[in-house]
């Protein structure tokens, strides 16, 4: 009884979870009916391709995507070089004011990310960023999260192994390159997924600091749709499942990695 309990409330967690995707595709893939009926539509009436050929025919979607993923890349790799060279030496060196630098780290989640949007636009402004991809990734390469995951999964790594490879005359750089970097592949991936996902779906940001059309990411250039179909409720849902659909991709292909990296990179 206690095991059918708790998979009907998983069941129902994933159907809430769901349902606003599927009410999305249905939406968009119907060409007939009330969307707004209640109780809503669970299936498509009379379902075509219509709605996304007017998506690609108004809407330079190729270019879109190139710069989505373009941003994407970028930022998870600068991420991922940037926070475990952060995390390495907190995790495993010592040094003066390790803790004091750490809680300062962490003091930035309370923050949310609005709070620095002022901060980084007069930043970028005044490096002359404005309107380039480096002024989009550049606020989003280092954030405390991806730190304290990287630290932990630095911290699990055995320390007899780290003491052996340099009785061995392993340099830090080594161990750190060679060693630790290899032995973290599942966190490295959690975090790395988790920050494309976070990279693909920003919007704010990329349109306060971008102008021009044609280097928008698909997040922000997909609102176009807004304005051209402004009562084509179908056509918007169209372009939102489109934007969807790689993230959603991508997460299936590499879920296996992520859970790894959830449940801990060194048993």
């Amino acid at each position: 009884m206690k095991k059918l309990a708790h998979y009907l409330l998983l069941s129902a967690l994933a159907l809430v979870c769901v349902f606003p995707f599927w009410w999305t595709l249905v939406t968009a893939l119907s060409t007939e009916g009330n969307i707004f009926a209640f109780p809503p539509t669970f299936w498509p009436r009379e379902p075509s391709m219509a709605n996304f050929i007017a998506v690609f025919e108004t809407l330079p979607m190729a270019s879109f995507l190139g710069n989505s993923l373009l941003i994407a890349a970028c930022t998870v790799f600068w991420k991922l070089t940037l926070c475990s060279a952060a995390a390495y030496p907190l995790a495993r060196m010592q040094f003066k004011g390790r803790k004091l630098v750490f809680g300062l780290i962490l003091a930035t989640l309370v923050l949310p990310s609005e709070v620095n949007f002022l901060v980084n636009f007069i930043t970028v402004t005044k490096l002359s960023l404005v309107d380039t991809y480096t002024g989009v990734i550049l606020p989003n390469v280092v954030t405390a999260v991806a730190i304290l995951l990287l630290k932990q999964a630095f911290e699990e790594v055995p320390q007899d192994l780290i003491d052996a490879a340099r009785v061995d005359g392993a340099s830090e750089w080594t161990i750190f390159y060679k060693i630790m970097l290899p032995l973290i592949a599942p966190w490295l991936a959690t975090v790395g997924i988790l920050t494309a996902v976070e990279a693909w779906n920003e919007y704010i940001w990329p349109s306060i600091v971008m102008s021009k059309p044609d280097q928008f990411p698909l997040s922000v250039g997909v609102l176009y749709l807004r304005g051209t179909f402004g009562s084509s409720t179908r056509v918007i849902a169209a372009g939102t499942v489109l934007t969807i659909l790689p993230t959603l991709a991508a997460f299936l292909f590499t879920q296996r990695f992520f859970m790894r990296g959830m449940d801990g990179a060194v048993k």
